[in-house]
């Protein structure tokens, strides 16, 4: 397959995030109106962080969350299970060629962002940092 010379091959491209934005927006309201006639699945409350997108668009991965970060196996089995209600509920209300096939994943971004608030915390990291500020330097 021949490449653009405008290709840099670095990440995503608009298309893939702006149809993985829409996606997840989407997943959010048909989650939160408990559209998904799952027991299981309406008990729990899920964060869907990010929705990322093959370059076809054919794949959809969700990054989720549930609530308080508990249960995570328990959600991804349910959402696992709804896959395929979920998959009609968002081609619903969306308008691609195709539905893109969901696959679900844990949004570790969170977890990350204690452990980085927990280093800067530390004295020896924060005496670093605030040398690095005080020689006059912007």
């Amino acid at each position: 397959m021949a490449r653009s010379r405008f290709d840099t091959g670095g990440g995503p491209s608009q298309r893939q995030l702006r149809v993985g934005e829409l996606i997840r927006r989407t997943l959010s309201d048909v989650l939160a109106r408990g559209d998904i006639h799952d027991p299981e699945l309406q008990s729990m409350s899920i964060t869907v962080g990010e929705v990322t997108t093959s370059p076809d668009l054919k794949v959809a991965t969700a990054w989720v969350l549930p609530l308080g970060g508990k249960d995570r196996e328990k959600a991804i089995a349910a959402l696992k299970r709804n896959k395929g209600e979920l998959r009609r509920a968002i081609s619903k209300e969306m308008t691609l060629k195709f539905a893109p096939d969901l696959r679900f994943r844990i949004d570790e971004t969170f977890d990350r962002m204690d452990d980085t608030r927990r280093m800067f915390s530390d004295d020896t990291v924060r005496r670093d940092v605030d040398a690095e500020g005080g020689d006059g330097e912007a």
